[in-house]
């Protein structure tokens, strides 16, 4: 777990708005808040997980607030007057973040916390738990009772990341080059990834030849799609439940914490989780965004 902050020359009664972000290598969501906390609009923009730059994460940010503001008709002040926390992807990093911190356009208050982080406090309203989240990547953390806490996972793609989009995607490539080899059948999941990357074996190639983990998660909708039909499809997702299984075990060997499933791929994987991790897993009472809305607002009750 990683955290770190910047807090400018201001006194905490200027901070007008509050911004929790939920950054990760395909999205940023956004919601925006007044200083009490209520909300106002959500925004959403393109990947701000740090392994695309603290430039690139900045620009998806403040797209994505630029958005909420215009949703909520209110008009954004200064930059000095709104406190954010960002959890993104990629902060465990420590030179991703702190250039991340450095290029702060100049927010009142800013704190860099994992998107695991984020989404723990948000899953279970800052009480105990663990949260599994599913997206572009993967990884697990969950909070005792005395505040600790510990991640299972996140070692990043293609090494790591387990049952997230980008492992997924890997997995129905490899199919996919099987099948053009000659070395397993052809089938209609294998073809629609191959339309994807453009119709035909030298369209794979040079999909590959720019393929980045965001790309290889934009698979995933396929092996969701044709799961219900495709033997391949399925076991990928049947193997992407064990290995969810496997770190909820890692989380809490006790099996006594609610565990959380996150995530934009959560649902999809609902059903293909193995039936004794069926009986332990709930939903998240709050998102990744409003777990780094608590920290903003925690960390403001400290100045």
């Amino acid at each position: 777990m990683q955290q770190t902050q910047q807090i400018q020359s201001i006194q905490q009664t200027q901070i007008q708005y509050l911004i929790g972000v939920d950054g990760g290598g395909t999205g940023t969501r956004i919601v925006l808040t007044d200083s009490n906390g209520i909300e106002l609009a959500r925004g959403s923009a393109g990947p701000s997980g740090l392994m695309h730059g603290a430039t690139a994460a900045w620009q998806a940010i403040l797209a994505a607030i630029e958005q909420a503001f215009t949703t909520s008709g209110i008009v954004a002040p200064d930059f000095q007057q709104m406190a954010i926390g960002c959890g993104l992807a990629g902060v465990n990093n420590k030179l991703w973040a702190a250039e991340f911190v450095a290029a702060n356009p100049g927010f009142g208050l800013l704190i860099a916390e994992t998107d695991a982080g984020t989404t723990l406090l948000g899953a279970h309203q800052g009480k105990p738990g663990a949260i599994i989240a599913l997206g572009t990547g993967s990884v697990g953390e969950v909070m005792m009772a005395d505040g600790s806490r510990r991640e299972v996972g996140g070692w990043g793609f293609p090494s790591s990341d387990e049952a997230s989009g980008a492992w997924m995607g890997l997995r129905a490539m490899n199919h996919v080059q099987h099948v053009l080899d000659g070395r397993a059948s052809t089938d209609n999941f294998a073809i629609a990834i191959v339309d994807f990357c453009g119709g035909n074996k030298d369209a794979v190639f040079a999909w590959l030849g720019g393929a980045t983990q965001t790309k290889f998660a934009q698979l995933a909708p396929l092996v969701i799609q044709y799961a219900s039909s495709n033997p391949k499809a399925r076991s990928i997702l049947l193997e992407a439940g064990m290995e969810v299984e496997k770190m909820a075990n890692a989380l809490d060997p006790s099996g006594t914490m609610p565990v959380a499933l996150c995530g934009g791929l959560a649902e999809a994987i609902w059903n293909y989780l193995p039936e004794k991790l069926l009986q332990r897993v709930t939903k998240p009472i709050g998102d990744s965004a409003v777990g780094a809305l608590i920290l903003v607002k925690n960390q403001l009750m400290k100045l």
